[in-house]
């Protein structure tokens, strides 16, 4: 029997059908108990870590949140359908995507350029899929004021924050000015400048910054290029936005995923870097809207997010690495649905 067309149906009814098909189609292929383990383990999600303290941090637009313990989380192959996560209204989509332990300290922009600290032991840990708690109440946010960023604790080589706008504006905050005395509601950023906070990372002082836009167009130069009070980063048309910075070493390699589920792998010796900040961008990937951009070595993991709450994780290394401009290659299967958010997973 063909399946028929379900054009016009409402997204939410599509996700429900997708979500059943998966199931049987699971179910179907499940192995034989008589069957070898090697078919076994082919046939199941590839397990992923042995249990640990981290959570994977899943947050929508409007600040509702969870946090679950990360090894819950399965490998499965890339291009496979996911899982539903956070289980948020339709108006109010899954946004930001987040890794910490209950230990730690998030860091959120919103809009407006205000940093808050939270800690994560304050968020709620619920299961795999679940609805969280608004995180929103618990800040002292403005009107028409809104999540922009989501940052965890910086790697043990972390040393600058570096923000971009919407509009290309560039800035590197050295890391001691980010703890514990950061007063809250600060402004790091001011919108007026360049507009709202679009994308953050963390650099180790002489990293290659990777900037790039939704349109597929990106920039290459050295976060030491940046002065303290920052600079134009990219020159981003009217009609376009940036929308994630990559911090990696000149031999490094950055993973991009386009808003359809295609993603690749570019090295950054196949991307000549710019001797200075502030020109226009040159084709980075293919893709007629570009989601995110982080940067991955063979042993990451990447988790992958759409906009009807469902999340992926698979292994880099299933990517293949290039040189050149490309589409990229199936990372997450989608029907009536698009990535939102990106993360990778240090090795």
């Amino acid at each position: 029997m063909e399946r028929p067309d379900l054009t016009g149906l409402p997204a939410a009814v599509l996700a429900y059908i997708e979500s059943l098909e998966s199931q049987l189609h699971h179910s179907l292929h499940a192995p034989s108990l008589h069957a070898p383990a090697e078919a076994q383990d082919e046939a199941m999600f590839e397990a992923s870590e042995p249990p640990t303290s981290a959570h994977l941090i899943t947050i929508s637009a409007a600040g509702l949140a969870k946090r679950t313990l990360r090894h819950l989380y399965s490998r499965q192959r890339r291009g496979g359908m996911g899982i539903f996560d956070l289980d948020s209204p339709g108006n109010d989509p899954p946004t930001f995507l987040a890794m910490a332990t209950p230990a730690e300290m998030l860091t959120l922009l919103t809009n407006h350029g205000r940093v808050f600290r939270v800690p994560v032991a304050e968020i709620s840990e619920r299961p795999v899929r679940s609805r969280g708690e608004l995180l929103n109440t618990r800040l002292p946010l403005r009107p028409e004021e809104r999540l922009a960023l989501l940052l965890p604790e910086p790697p043990d080589n972390g040393a600058f924050l570096v923000l971009v706008t919407e509009r290309g504006q560039v800035r590197r905050i050295a890391r001691p000015y980010l703890g514990a005395s950061l007063q809250a509601g600060s402004v790091l950023l001011e919108p007026r400048e360049g507009g709202a906070p679009a994308a953050a990372c963390w650099s180790c002082g002489s990293d290659e910054l990777l900037i790039a836009a939704r349109s597929g167009q990106a920039i290459r130069f050295n976060e030491r290029l940046v002065p303290v009070r920052g600079c134009l980063g990219m020159r981003v048309d009217p009609d376009d936005r940036v929308v994630a910075v990559a911090a990696a070493p000149a031999d490094g390699q950055v993973f991009l995923l386009g808003q359809d589920g295609k993603g690749t792998i570019r090295l950054l010796a196949g991307f000549t870097a710019n001797k200075a900040p502030g020109a226009g961008g040159k084709s980075v990937m293919k893709a007629d809207s570009l989601v995110g951009v982080v940067a991955v070595t063979e042993q990451s993991d990447l988790f992958v997010l759409s906009r009807l709450g469902k999340l992926i994780r698979f292994r880099a290394n299933e990517v293949p690495p290039k040189e050149g401009v490309v589409q990229g290659v199936h990372c997450m299967s989608l029907r009536a649905d698009e990535c939102v958010a990106l993360l990778a997973l240090a090795p």
